[in-house]
C-alpha cells in the first residue's frame, strides 16, 4: 500500500482520504491548526519529513491572496520530493465563459481568477509526473441542492440558457485513485450530463416534496457576489480524456443517480 501526504484536508480531500485509508493507505494530510491527526502546515519539520517518506502527494489547496501557499513554501521540496506520483485539485473556472459550449482539457486557459490559472500552470511545471485534476461544481453528501432546499436555501434563477456541469465527491476520489496507473497530465474529472441549477432544484424538491422555490432574477434572489459569480460563466465540462486515459467511469454519471446516493 501507499503512503499519501495531502495538503488542505477539505471536503474532497477528505473523501479521498477515507476511500484509500479503506484500501490500507497511510495517509496524512495538512490542516491550518494542525488538528488532531493531521499536521500543521507551517510546521515545515513534520511536513519536510513527511514528504520524504510519501509515495503519493496531492495538494487540494487553492489560491490565497493571489498565491499558491503550498509552491510558495514547499515547492522546491516538492519538485525533489522522492514520490512517484503527484496531483493538484485545480478548477474548471480556469476556461473562463465558453458560452455554454463543450470545453476539454484543449481549451485555452482564460479564467477570471488570474491566480487560479497561474497555479493550475505552475502545478503542472512543476515536474513531470503531475496529475492536474480540473473539477467543476463539487457535491455529495452534506453539500447538495438537497441541503441547501432543506434549509431554504435554493433558488431557481431565470437563465434559461445557462449551463453547469458538476461532479460527485465520490467520482473525484475515484478519478484520482484512477490516475494512480495511468499517464500524468491534465484531467476534467466532470458527470455526463451538463445541465441548468434550475433543473436540480426542481428534482431535489420533488424527492424532498418541497416546493419549488419561486422563479427569480439574479437581483430578485439577492445573491451573494460568491454566488453571482457562478451565474457568469457558461460551459459544458468534457470528460472523455479521464475515460479514455484512465479508464475512469463516473459511479454517478447524472446527478440523479448522485443525489439518489446523497440521500
Amino acid at each position: 500500500m501507499g503512503q499519501m501526504l495531502i495538503f488542505g484536508l477539505g471536503y474532497a480531500a477528505s473523501h479521498l482520504a477515507a476511500r484509500l485509508r479503506a484500501r490500507g493507505w497511510d495517509v496524512v494530510g495538512t490542516t491550518q491548526d494542525g488538528r488532531e491527526g493531521s499536521l500543521a502546515f507551517g510546521d515545515e519539520g513534520a511536513v519536510l519529513a513527511a514528504l520524504r517518506s510519501a509515495t503519493h502527494l496531492l495538494s487540494s489547496v487553492p489560491p490565497v491572496a493571489g498565491a499558491d501557499p503550498v509552491l510558495g513554501r514547499y515547492g522546491d521540496a516538492l519538485a525533489l520530493a522522492p514520490a512517484t506520483w503527484v496531483g493538484y485539485l485545480s478548477s474548471t473556472g480556469v476556461y473562463g465563459d465558453a458560452g455554454g459550449a463543450w470545453v476539454d482539457e484543449s481549451a485555452p486557459v482564460r479564467g477570471r481568477r488570474a491566480d487560479r490559472n497561474v497555479a493550475d500552470a505552475a502545478w503542472q511545471a512543476l515536474r513531470g509526473d503531475v496529475s492536474v485534476f480540473r473539477l467543476p461544481g463539487i457535491y455529495g453528501p452534506g453539500r447538495s441542492i438537497l441541503d441547501r432546499i432543506s434549509k431554504g436555501r435554493a433558488h431557481r434563477i431565470a437563465l434559461p440558457d445557462q449551463v453547469f456541469s458538476r461532479v460527485h465527491v465520490d467520482d473525484i476520489a475515484g478519478g484520482v485513485i484512477a490516475s494512480f496507473r495511468g499517464p500524468p497530465g491534465v484531467y476534467n474529472l466532470a458527470d455526463d450530463e451538463p445541465c441548468h441549477q434550475n433543473r436540480l432544484v426542481e428534482w431535489g424538491c420533488a424527492m424532498l416534496a418541497a416546493p419549488l422555490p419561486p422563479l427569480q432574477t439574479l437581483d430578485e434572489a439577492g445573491l451573494s457576489s460568491a454566488a453571482r459569480a457562478f451565474y457568469a460563466e457558461n460551459r459544458r465540462v468534457a470528460n472523455g480524456k479521464a475515460k479514455r486515459l484512465l479508464s475512469w467511469t463516473p459511479r454517478f454519471p447524472t446527478y440523479r443517480e448522485g443525489l439518489a446516493a446523497c440521500r
